[in-house]
């Protein structure tokens, strides 16, 4: 491979059907058992982070809510201020191991 083609093959997301493959893959299980194991994944993760719990993979990362103030922001179109509402939102912190295998 040339230096293009990492660059491009590094770029390319991941899906979620290409995910249950690998997942499959290396557990040696199905591609249903696999996707249903992720799908459970997922929904734990929502779950918890839907009561204000944070979710912690030691070596993969953290999930957590973070609050958004409430802040005055301009209309792109107009340049009217316009309010925006304070707000919860998902967040993602990447822990060590993870980090230093992106490396």
């Amino acid at each position: 491979m040339n230096k293009s083609d990492e660059k491009s093959a590094a770029v390319k997301a991941l899906n979620k059907s290409e995910l249950i493959e690998k997942m499959a893959d290396a557990a040696d299980i199905s591609k249903a058992a696999a996707g249903k194991a992720l799908d459970a994944f997922t929904d734990a993760i929502g779950e918890a982070l839907k009561v204000g719990k944070t979710v912690s993979l030691i070596g993969f990362g953290t999930f957590a809510v973070k609050e958004r103030a409430a802040r005055t922001g301009r209309n792109p179109q107009t340049g009217a201020a316009i309010e925006i509402k304070a707000s919860k939102t998902p967040s993602f912190k990447a822990g060590k191991a993870l980090k230093d295998a992106v490396q």
